[in-house]
């Protein structure tokens, strides 16, 4: 019995194979211009969380004796407001003082709202930088699908938060109750207590609870952002087909380069062959290069490079130089320095000077010329 299987059935997702290749630049800023970074929200809750009852501990004082001051100014005048007669309209000292109340409650309650500002903001920025994007804020169909809303349900990130909010929710029973089972006994002297000393006492335990609780944060924040981190590197991978394909997008197809640089090279040789006429000698090796040389006093400072070549080139080139009957002269050290160290266009080297200037005079006199 032939058992016949269908290997696409086991091949792997995603064109190119599996991904396997650490992301590139050019993948990661373009995921970083659509809003995706390695980036924990535990973090800005835990440093938030933990500045705010810092602030707490230092301001506890001034803000229990603001809160006492606001409270007893507004039921003071609570008499004045029962024996308003119904349907009346307030007069405007109490308008003033319900206005008065609201701005000392907002001066009050600021500074905590600035700071909680502040951190997160700050807290985001270490992260991931400085670098505002729009595109999350964009509307997209796969954030109103259905199906894509049950495959983030039941996806291994849902798992995972699932798995911090019962961390959280376990840690901090723990914390909480290891906290104030010694301290039982005195919440029920409280009843006994005046009322600003009672206040500060439980001030000062929900602080010292708030701080413990916002080290718990701060441990489960650290090892989300190292998660986070790692599950943005994975995500982020790519396939070796992907990395070909944006090599090939970014630098262009090595084949057409290739034609483009072969095309580059012919044009740039038609050029030189079309100034080789205008030439005064080609010096020869005399069979691998060749390299023809031009003076003009009026123009140049020193003889200029019109062409050169090597082999198939210098063959050419010389053939060239006696249609033209142009002289050919050999001297192989002068031939290799120059093609190696001047390119076409330049003018000799100051070091060359005295070889090529005795070339020169030579072939000046065969011409007759000075």
């Amino acid at each position: 019995m032939i058992l016949e299987y269908n290997l696409q059935f086991f091949a792997k997702e995603g064109p190119g194979g599996e991904k396997t290749e650490p992301a590139t630049q050019k993948k990661l800023e373009d995921a970083r211009k659509d809003g995706q970074v390695a980036k924990s929200k535990e973090i800005a809750n835990g440093f938030g969380l933990l500045a705010l009852f810092l602030l707490l501990k230092i301001w506890i004082g001034h803000i229990s004796t603001s809160f006492l001051e606001l409270f007893g100014g507004i039921y003071g005048h609570i008499p004045d407001v029962l024996h308003m007669p119904f349907g009346e309209v307030p007069d405007g000292n109490f308008t003033s003082l319900i206005g008065q109340s609201m701005v000392s409650l907002l001066s009050i309650t600021l500074p905590i709202y600035l700071i909680g500002a502040a951190v997160a903001f700050i807290s985001n920025v270490i992260q991931v930088k400085w670098k505002p994007t729009a595109k999350p804020m964009q509307p997209k169909f796969s954030k109103i699908n259905p199906v894509s809303g049950f495959k983030r349900i039941f996806s291994p990130n849902s798992l995972v938060e699932l798995v911090k909010a019962v961390a959280k929710i376990g840690m901090i029973l723990y914390v909480t109750w290891s906290y104030m089972k010694d301290k039982l006994d005195f919440l029920f002297y409280l009843l006994d207590t005046p009322l600003i000393m009672a206040v500060q006492e439980i001030g000062e335990i929900v602080i010292e609870l708030g701080i413990r609780i916002s080290a718990i944060f701060m441990v489960i924040a650290f090892l989300d952002f190292a998660y986070q981190k790692w599950k943005f590197s994975e995500d982020m991978k790519m396939t070796k087909q992907e990395v070909k394909d944006e090599y090939k997008d970014q630098e262009g197809d090595p084949q057409i380069k290739g034609k483009q640089r072969q095309r580059m090279q012919e044009a740039s040789r038609r050029r030189m062959m079309q100034a080789l006429p205008e030439a005064d000698v080609v010096i020869t090796n005399p069979t691998h290069y060749a390299v023809a040389l031009k003076y003009d006093g009026k123009l140049y400072a020193a003889p200029i490079v019109l062409a050169k070549g090597a082999d198939y080139l210098a063959a050419r080139i010389k053939e060239e130089a006696r249609q033209y009957h142009i002289e050919i002269y050999e001297n192989k050290p002068l031939a290799r320095m120059l093609y190696t160290n001047v390119e076409v266009g330049e003018q000799i080297p100051a070091e060359l000077y005295p070889a090529v200037a005795e070339v020169l005079a030579y072939v000046y006199h065969l011409q007759g010329k000075t």
